[in-house]
């Protein structure tokens, strides 16, 4: 087996473990000095600051647990290099407060080290995600018009 299919499985373990809510499982599969950064309003989100090791990122994880029932995911593409692996997805996440599906689109790229992950950026379409998080359209707060 490859490096490359080695750490793409290690990525599908990783989206797996934490899909069923396996924190500690996703966390496993990390470096102690992991790394995530992630493109999105913190005003917003304020969970979705950057975050350093695994204790930060666990905080990050068990929050959106606490927000949603279920989450799954679709990972059409990805692409492993040596050290890295970038996969494209779409998320699905079901709200606690009313069972409404979030689904957004993400491109994720890890990094390893020692067959561990030890850097994960996120670029999501945070318009979308926000206007559905929210559940209200969100152009005309951004262009100052009048929101009844």
């Amino acid at each position: 087996m490859t490096v490359e299919s080695l750490n793409r499985q290690r990525v599908l373990h990783l989206l797996d473990a934490f899909a069923r809510g396996d924190i500690e499982a996703a966390l496993a599969c990390c470096t102690d000095d992991v790394d995530f950064l992630t493109h999105a309003p913190i005003d917003v989100l304020p969970h979705m600051v950057p975050r350093h090791g695994k204790a930060e990122l666990r905080e990050l994880w068990q929050t959106v647990w606490s927000r949603y029932s279920e989450i799954r995911y679709k990972a059409p593409h990805i692409l492993a290099e040596a050290e890295a692996v970038a996969i494209y997805m779409q998320a699905y996440f079901r709200k606690r407060s009313n069972g409404r599906i979030v689904q957004f689109d993400m491109a994720v790229f890890y990094t390893f080290r020692g067959g561990l992950v030890a850097e994960i950026r996120e670029i999501i379409d945070s318009y979308d995600l926000v206007q559905q998080v929210l559940e209200r359209e969100i152009g005309p707060l951004i262009l100052g018009a009048r929101v009844d």
